[in-house]
């Protein structure tokens, strides 16, 4: 039997990531149903290429930028649509087909390690929402996506939090092993700040054990600077994001206001605890757009690694690969 494929999978609200051997691409979560009702051929207008349609279940979906101004936009950002709802299942084949299509048709099972928020992993439904997310993840997937029909085995997945993937990008090296000069930081206490689509996440770490009190999640990714920036509704925030996203956006303005609610809930959870840490790390878009107040903030004591959008799902591969190794032994 050959050897499985390992990937790490962010299953972001803002866009999906995914790395494997080849590397990692990521897919912006924009997803709307296709109506079918596509006006073309009209003289003096440039035509655009659409984006990606994904059959799931009989249904097609457009996945990826753009996608809702083709179709009609879903945009359901609470935790159930971490459960396989159509749409979810819709991205995640999208970034499948993307992948292959940059590297070559996958033909060998996938272990997938995929980072989920602090929130769907805490509480009473803790559990029943990790089983939730592999249930529906694990078996013979098959899609069709721009006509062309493709198919995967995912023989085995495992879950843990977004910000711990960051936490082992950092940690770890491409391989699955550790990096020497960072291997101690592991044995002492340790910030990692996510700041993604949807939330912002604080994980502590200390000598290898999660500090509960003073580990958070909440909604003040950047949704929410978009929210501030949408106050009459004119706009999906997936439309927000793609503009964000090709600095089309005029955000100025609205990230002091934001900017300030993030600091303040990082000031709520951590106080000035953060000094204590032998390493901040700072990933997710957030840490793009607030690299220099971070910076400032933080009295310079902070990482923010070479690509901190894809760094948690970077992290999850490698720490699939440091427990394959492990196996191994």
């Amino acid at each position: 039997m050959s050897e499985p494929l390992f990937f790490g999978e962010d299953l972001g609200a803002g866009s999906n990531k995914l790395y494997g051997d080849h590397g990692g691409i990521q897919l912006q979560a924009v997803v709307a149903a296709d109506t079918g009702q596509q006006v073309s051929q009209l003289l003096g207008f440039r035509n655009r290429k659409p984006p990606m349609k994904v059959g799931v279940g009989g249904m097609n979906f457009y996945v990826g930028p753009g996608a809702h101004d083709w179709g009609r936009p879903i945009e359901n950002l609470d935790y159930e649509r971490m459960t396989g709802v159509p749409e979810t299942r819709a991205i995640v084949y999208g970034i499948l087909s993307r992948y292959m299509n940059q590297f070559g048709m996958i033909d060998t099972p996938i272990n997938l390690i995929v980072g989920l928020p602090l929130e769907v992993l805490s509480g009473d439904q803790a559990a029943a929402n990790a089983d939730n997310v592999k249930r529906w993840l694990v078996g013979e997937h098959d899609w069709e996506a721009d006509g062309q029909h493709c198919s995967i085995q995912i023989s085995e997945v495992k879950v843990t939090s977004q910000p711990s993937g960051a936490l082992f990008d950092y940690l770890l090296d491409d391989e699955g092993q550790f990096i020497p000069q960072r291997r101690a930081h592991f044995n002492q206490e340790m910030g990692i700040i996510s700041i993604g689509f949807n939330t912002l996440e604080l994980l502590t770490v200390n000598d290898r054990t999660v500090v509960q009190a003073m580990t958070a999640g909440r909604t003040l990714g950047v949704r929410r600077l978009l929210e501030l920036l949408n106050g009459d509704n004119l706009h999906t925030l997936g439309e927000l994001d793609t503009k964000l996203r090709s600095s089309k956006l005029e955000i100025r303005q609205a990230i002091p206001v934001w900017a300030r609610e993030v600091t303040g809930q990082i000031e709520k959870t951590w106080g000035n605890r953060w000094r204590r840490f032998s390493q901040l790390i700072i990933v997710g878009g957030g840490a793009i757009l607030l690299r220099e107040l971070l910076i400032e903030r933080f009295s310079g004591r902070v990482h923010i690694p070479d690509e901190p959008v894809i760094s948690i799902s970077r992290g999850l591969y490698k720490l699939a690969k440091q427990q394959a190794n492990r196996r191994k032994v």
